[in-house]
């Protein structure tokens, strides 16, 4: 098994404090821009609708959804990055503006994510690795993996992933973000310590749901609250599933980043869709998490340089290796 690899032997001491300074400038533009994608959509299907055939409209909600989706993604990668205290500088706006205006809409519980997510980048690719379900079983069938992607798109992944986090929000199964099922000692507990247990734990996501739809609502629009629902149980688990399998699925069990992770080259639609928040640059996050967002195509092109790491695969060529067993 690969050694860890130390990042000193990576960079000087003057880079790694170039890499790792923190902007709130550019961790507002992450929000801001992607709830201004989020609004404008609404914005748009609400212009258009009275003037478009059926056809029209069907395409529109699909376009709608598929968009929607994409940032429901971005919102999460935003809330990964300020897991690792990585997006704003301030902390208040990291933790706690974070929180409410990117985990919370998306049914996420941003101090709950960083105690899972931290111990994913300390066990990588490892047995004890939490996240190691969602990118097992690759390769496999390109029959395997179109049935996944079928699932996804039908809502049948999005709704069991529903039930799980009701299951965790009323403490029944402990919370974590992969496939896992572990189940929490219910003895003693009464009929109505659940829904306390639930509005504690989900109060966050019904207010800010409730918030976006009350927006909608003030609009004259509240029925496209129904494409935020629809685009989370729908596109948005094929998004989270794609992003998974480019990141680890498939790739070395070690301890060094350059080998248990992957990055992944991204153009305009990966961007849009899988790979916001240039969340590509998967090894060079796991190399150094501290490293903001916006700082991660200069950290891969260092590495680039130095001769540390080769040119990213696509995402059509990771989706291609990961599918190409025999039938």
């Amino acid at each position: 098994m690969n050694t860890r690899i130390a990042i000193s032997d990576l960079f000087t001491r003057d880079e790694i404090t170039e890499l790792t300074t923190k902007s709130d400038l550019h961790g507002g533009w992450a929000v801001f821009s992607t709830w201004a994608v989020i609004g404008g959509t609404f914005a748009t299907v609400a212009g258009f609708w009275e003037y478009l055939p059926n056809w029209g409209k069907l395409l529109l909600c699909i376009a709608a959804l598929i968009i929607l989706a994409g940032r429901q993604l971005a919102l999460a990668i935003i809330m990964h990055d300020a897991s690792h205290q990585s997006l704003f500088k301030t902390k208040w706006l990291n933790d706690t503006l974070t929180d409410w205006l990117c985990a919370r809409p998306i049914w996420n519980d941003l101090h709950k994510y960083r105690a899972h997510h931290l111990r994913h980048h300390s066990k990588t690719s490892t047995m004890d690795d939490p996240d190691l379900s969602l990118v097992t079983g690759f390769p496999t069938t390109k029959k395997s993996l179109m049935r996944k992607f079928i699932r996804d798109l039908s809502g049948v992944t999005g709704f069991k992933f529903a039930v799980g986090r009701v299951l965790m929000d009323v403490e029944k199964m402990e919370w974590t973000v992969s496939n896992d099922r572990r189940w929490i000692y219910q003895e003693g507990r009464r009929w109505f310590d659940y829904p306390k247990t639930f509005l504690k734990n989900s109060g966050g996501a019904i207010v800010t749901n409730a918030a976006l739809f009350s927006a909608l609502w003030a609009s004259g629009h509240p029925k496209l609250y129904a494409l935020w629902v629809l685009a989370y149980l729908t596109p948005f688990p094929l998004f989270l599933r794609v992003r998974s399998m480019a990141e680890h699925a498939g790739m070395e069990t070690s301890h060094s980043a350059l080998t248990n992770t992957r990055t992944t080259k991204a153009g305009y639609i990966a961007r849009a869709l899988v790979a916001p928040i240039h969340v590509n640059f998967h090894k060079e996050h796991h190399l150094m998490a501290t490293v903001p967002y916006f700082k991660l195509p200069k950290m891969h092109q260092m590495l680039r340089d130095k001769g540390h790491v080769d040119e990213a695969p696509t995402y059509w060529q990771v989706l291609n290796e990961l599918s190409n067993q025999a039938e």
